[in-house]
């Protein structure tokens, strides 16, 4: 037979499936899947069902319902100064992946260049393909996950487009900061690039930081397109809402490349997360702080059994080196290891680079329930102790 699409043929099953399934087999606590373990907001998820009960529930507008593009223009203004159009600059997408399609597949034509920052979250680098471009990475290292802006400048070449940045970064669970987001969009400007920015976790920002969009620095207004998630914002990741603002010229073809993936996003989902916009602070800042607990209280129980745990200032993860726990393993095997023999499930962070990727980091998610969080450290804390028994024992 002929031969399917030589881009997503023969793509590996994702990490976090696979380890998913290695989870399931032997029944381990899976701290590597990014989604909360309870249900968002109470009162945000009865609007949805008091607006599918009410209807209507046929195609909403292509652009979104008017409501909810008013809602994502009103909070780019309250939150970032950000005076946007609703009616030519706010797009509502089913999901952030599906917003980082349409930016592709709208902005980026065969042979196009596109820089990537790795570690990448695994949809990047086949869409990037799968539009016809070519994928350009920089990459950032732990523990420091510094951006070296010299060798962003030097992977700028005549063919290059776009760059498309995650800030705050899964999986590094870095917040770009001021001098380092001001030199890309400098390099933006000077290169003519667009800037597809996946920010779906900009109300993930921890310790009083607050997240400031690449959308908001001089002369990225016009070529940034800027995409946030309601399934981050509102702990609710199965509606697969999210949006895009954008100028006009760039959210007109964008939205044409919608029109022709999804369509639309269910109407009443769509009331409900237009009702969760417009919350006061006291949401907003609770989530980031609750979230920060929550981090806290798995990383000091890490960091008490001797993992080296990295900051973490955004974001649901937090990236450990357990090189000095586990010497002379990878990080594959350290996570598979620690899935099978301790019943705790990471990823390996490895899994987000290309080739020459550290291989001693894995990560672990923890937007998860407290007694969940507390019984994977209960289990952690076993296997060691369990291990290091066994090797007293040898000796």
């Amino acid at each position: 037979m002929k031969p399917t699409n030589s881009v997503f043929t023969g793509l590996p099953t994702t990490v976090f499936e696979t380890m998913s399934r290695l989870a399931v087999q032997h029944g381990a606590i899976n701290l590597g899947q990014g989604f909360p373990d309870v249900d968002g907001p109470e009162d945000v998820r009865a609007q949805a069902s008091a607006a599918l009960m009410a209807g209507p529930n046929q195609y909403p507008p292509m652009l979104g319902l008017a409501e909810l593009r008013q809602a994502v223009a009103e909070t780019n203004r309250r939150f970032y100064g950000l005076d946007i159009d609703w009616q030519r600059e706010v797009l509502v997408t089913s999901g952030a992946t599906e917003a980082i399609a349409d930016c592709l597949l709208a902005l980026i034509e065969p042979g196009d260049e596109v820089i990537l920052i790795e570690p990448l979250y695994d949809c990047y680098l086949p869409m990037v393909e799968r539009a016809g471009g070519t994928p350009v990475r920089v990459r950032v290292t732990p523990p420091e996950w510094a951006l070296d802006l010299d060798a962003f400048a030097a992977a700028i070449t005549p063919r290059t487009k776009a760059i498309l940045i995650n800030n705050p970064m899964n999986p590094a669970a870095k917040v770009f900061c001021d001098e380092e987001l001001a030199g890309i969009a400098r390099l933006c400007v000077e290169h003519d690039l667009y800037a597809i920015c996946d920010e779906v976790y900009e109300h993930l920002v921890f310790d009083g930081a607050r997240h400031r969009p690449l959308m908001t620095f001089p002369g990225m207004r016009e070529r940034t397109a800027r995409i946030g998630s309601a399934g981050k914002t509102f702990s609710l990741t199965g509606w697969k809402v999210g949006y895009i603002t954008a100028a006009p010229g760039l959210l007109d073809p964008i939205a044409k490349a919608h029109q022709f993936v999804t369509f639309t996003t269910a109407p009443n989902l769509q009331k409900a997360v237009a009702y969760g916009l417009a919350k006061g602070d006291v949401y907003f800042d609770t989530l980031a702080s609750d979230l920060a607990a929550k981090r806290d209280r798995l990383s000091d129980g890490l960091a008490r059994l001797g993992f080296a745990v990295l900051p973490c200032a955004g974001t649901y993860f937090i990236t450990c080196d357990a090189a000095g726990l586990m010497p002379g393993l990878g990080d594959v095997e350290i996570c598979s290891r620690l899935t099978v023999e301790a019943g705790v499930t990471a990823v390996p962070v490895s899994a987000f680079y290309g080739s020459d990727a550290p291989h001693s980091f894995i990560r672990f998610c923890f937007c998860k329930k407290d007694e969940v969080l507390d019984e994977a450290i209960a289990r952690l804390e076993r296997w060691i102790h369990g291990a290091m028994n066994e090797t007293t024992a040898v000796l």
